[in-house]
């Protein structure tokens, strides 16, 4: 029996070598796409990696996260550069405010991944900033085209381009079944934000 933790067969030819960094995806409508990324932010800080999360989209309210991971430093360093949620919600910026703050947000990532300091790089809500056309799959392409080999990379949000998920090593789809919001239960400190 040849399960996910055992080598490949012989005669199968792996595209990547064991200790080349991943290229992980967390999409879908359900809930749990951040949550996922931060976990494993969690475990890999156990292990002395240093991480960086940049959260594109999110920016304008106050999330648990931001103070919990702050006891993860030096670790971890998040660095939110959104300007909160797109055309949803209280949104009341116009669009290009929006475009400006993903491409600060993506010429951050730039640098961070370029230095290659960093052990994993957690991307969260990129996929929306793309699927909103606040930046272009083309710039995301060609950042992975040139990171360091070692280097893992976690992107998150709903509406993954499929030329990402065709790249990627690992996506995860968060489908909803049910979600509190149906019976009016709003979002909740500590479990949502």
């Amino acid at each position: 029996m040849n399960d996910k933790t055992n080598p490949p067969a012989s005669g199968s030819q792996p595209n990547k070598k064991s200790n080349d960094g991943l290229l992980i995806v967390y999409t879908g409508d359900g809930k749990g796409k951040t949550t996922a990324a931060l976990g494993m932010a969690l475990r890999a800080a156990g292990y002395h990696w240093r991480i960086a999360i940049v959260q594109f989209i999110k920016g304008s309210w106050k999330y648990g996260e931001l103070e919990s991971l702050k006891r993860l430093a030096p670790e971890v360093e998040l660095h939110v550069a959104g300007s909160g949620f797109v055309g949803i919600v209280d949104d009341k910026l116009p669009l290009e405010e929006h475009k400006k703050a993903a491409g600060e947000a993506f010429r951050l990532t730039l640098e961070i991944v370029s230095k290659g300091e960093h052990q994993l790089v957690i991307l969260d809500e990129l996929n929306v900033a793309i699927d909103l056309k606040l930046l272009e799959i083309e710039q995301l392409m060609e950042m992975l085209d040139n990171k360091p080999a070692k280097m893992n990379i976690v992107i998150t949000g709903r509406s993954a381009d499929k030329t990402l998920i065709d790249r990627a090593d690992l996506v995860t789809e968060m489908r909803e079944i049910k979600h509190p919001y149906q019976k009016g239960i709003l979002a909740k400190k500590g479990i949502d934000f």
